[in-house]
C-alpha cells in the first residue's frame, strides 16, 4: 500500500489512541470552581474548592505539612495535567499534611492539586510582595516526567523514517505495532547518525608527494 495513504491514517489513529487514554486521575476527579490563582489572590474566595496545577517553584516541608509554591498553568480537560506551553494563571501555594521530599517534588516538576482555598500568603518575588492564594490540599498529584522521542530521518520523504510517516513502529515487516528497533509506540524513530549514502562516490585519493630533490 502507498505510504502516502498510510501516513494520515496512522497519524489519525495515534491521535484517537492518545485521546482515549487521557483520563483524570481518581484522586483529582470532581467538580471545582472555575477560578484562577490570579483571580483568587485578593483572598475573598476562602472556602472555595479548586483544582489547580502547574510547575513547582519550591517545596518546603514543615513540622506537620509540606507547602508547594507553584507557577499555575491551565489544566488539560482530558486528564487535568498542566498545559506547560500556555500562559501562567498566576502563582499559588498548596499545603498538605505530611512530609514530601523536595528532591522528588523538585523545582520544575508538574503537579496538580485539589483542595479548599484558605486566605493568602505573601512572599517576596524579587522586591515585590506577591500574594499567593493558599490551598489546603486534599490531594497532590505529581506527574511523571514526559518522555521525548526524537524523530530519526533517513530514506527521504515517504521512506520508512520520513518524519511524517514515522518509521516501521506503526506497522511493517520489521516492527509491527510499536515493535522493532526501539521505536516509540506512536511511530517516531530515535535519533540516528546520518553518514554518507552508500551510493556516494568514494573521495578522491590524496595527491602524490612532491618529487625529492
Amino acid at each position: 500500500m502507498n505510504t502516502r495513504v498510510l501516513k494520515p491514517l496512522a497519524m489519525a489513529l495515534g491521535t484517537v489512541l492518545l485521546a482515549s487514554c487521557a483520563t483524570v486521575p481518581k484522586n483529582l476527579a470532581g467538580s471545582y470552581a472555575e477560578i484562577t490563582p490570579q483571580q483568587a489572590s485578593n483572598g475573598n474566595v476562602s472556602g472555595t474548592s479548586v483544582r489547580w496545577g502547574g510547575q513547582i517553584i519550591q517545596t518546603e516541608p514543615g513540622h506537620q505539612d509540606t507547602c508547594f509554591y507553584v507557577l499555575g498553568k491551565p489544566l488539560a480537560s482530558g486528564d487535568a495535567r498542566p498545559e506547560m506551553s500556555r500562559d501562567s494563571t498566576g502563582r499559588f501555594v498548596a499545603c498538605k499534611r505530611g512530609f514530601y521530599d523536595p528532591e522528588v517534588y523538585a523545582k520544575g516538576r508538574e503537579i496538580t492539586v485539589v483542595g479548599v482555598l484558605q486566605g493568602v500568603v505573601t512572599r517576596k518575588v524579587g522586591d515585590f510582595d506577591y500574594p499567593y492564594p493558599r490551598v489546603v490540599a486534599n490531594a497532590v498529584h505529581l506527574w511523571p516526567v514526559p518522555v521525548v522521542y526524537r524523530r530519526g530521518y533517513y530514506g527521504g520523504y515517504g521512506g520508512w523514517n520520513d518524519p511524517v510517516w514515522g518509521g516501521p513502529g506503526w506497522w511493517g515487516p520489521w516492527g509491527g505495532w510499536g515493535g522493532g528497533w526501539g521505536y516509540s509506540p506512536f511511530g517516531y524513530a530515535p535519533a540516528v547518525v546520518v553518514g554518507p549514502d552508500d551510493d556516494d562516490p568514494p573521495p578522491p585519493p590524496p595527491p602524490p608527494p612532491p618529487p625529492k630533490g
